[in-house]
């Protein structure tokens, strides 16, 4: 009867080792256990998370994919290095193959070590803009911004992190509260702007006038930072002409972003009808 336990024991025994030593079985029991921790982790997050949700879930999911990368790797990594000698004779052209997913990989290294924007930020990446959603190993999720409006245009830019390494990275983070707005209004040459420019500038003035201190307060803040000195917070109106002679007007205004588009259209409206008063008494003189 002792015979026949120990040897059920025995053989129960060598089961249990055999499923240890299989690779297979090890990385589908790693993966179900680091993904039920995700779920878990998530689901606090989801309960708990009520400042900076959307940054936590992306480290949440960052982390997880980079122990089950790291987990497999080392189950695997006699296999891996067994494999690795038999097809010494192909490492080339399996490098250019996956080059693509080695700059990614290598582009997600650099930008957390680098830490050049966070999730939340405005950033441009090449021509792209947007406001950072979350980045993994493979890319960079943005949410498209007009950079005109500086508003969301409702799609989703999905950038590759090998771009990262190959364009240039600005933060515009700043303009996500004020932004150094510029608009040109062009007519032809007959009225000289310089009869009502200083009535524009009162208007302009007027129209930046509630959110002055706080723009002078925001711009100091930006060149604290920065260690710079950048126009503003005064509007400033420059007159130009273009290539083909007629009249520009330049504007550069220092506000609030959200408002950025209803001041252009308040000093475009003032623009015109000055503009056109002008040119009527223009007329009324040269008829007499």
């Amino acid at each position: 009867m002792f015979e026949k336990l120990r040897s059920i024991d025995l053989s129960n025994n060598t089961f249990f080792q055999a499923l240890m030593n299989n690779n297979t079985v090890l990385t589908i029991i790693l993966i179900l256990l680091l993904m039920s921790c995700k779920v878990y982790l998530l689901k606090v997050v989801e309960k708990k998370g009520k400042n900076n949700k959307r940054l936590k879930i992306n480290i949440v999911n960052n982390t997880i994919t980079i122990l089950i990368f790291v987990g497999i790797f080392n189950i695997w990594a006699e296999e891996f290095h067994k494999f690795a000698i038999s097809i010494a004779a192909f490492v080339v052209a399996i490098v250019i193959a996956t080059r693509e997913f080695i700059q990614c990989f290598i582009g997600f290294l650099y930008i957390v070590s680098s830490r050049p924007f966070r999730i939340g930020d405005w950033i441009q990446v090449g021509d792209y803009y947007g406001e950072v959603h979350s980045i993994d190993w493979a890319k960079l999720t943005l949410l498209e911004v007009n950079s005109d409006s500086y508003e969301y245009t409702g799609k989703t830019l999905y950038v590759p992190n090998s771009k990262l390494i190959t364009s240039s990275i600005k933060n515009l983070n700043f303009l996500k509260r004020y932004a150094m707005h510029h608009f040109t209004i062009t007519r032809d040459g007959s009225v000289n702007p310089f009869v009502f420019l200083d009535e524009l500038y009162e208007k302009a003035h007027d129209y930046c006038a509630d959110f002055k201190d706080v723009a002078i307060r925001y711009n100091q803040l930006i060149e604290n930072r920065l260690d710079v000195h950048i126009a503003g917070p005064e509007p400033h109106i420059q007159v130009a002409t273009s290539d083909i002679g007629d009249t520009q007007l330049i504007f550069t205004i220092f506000c609030p972003t959200e408002r950025a588009l209803e001041i252009e259209q308040s000093l475009t409206a003032d623009f015109m009808k000055l503009w056109f008063e002008q040119q009527q008494m223009n007329k009324s003189d040269s008829s007499q």
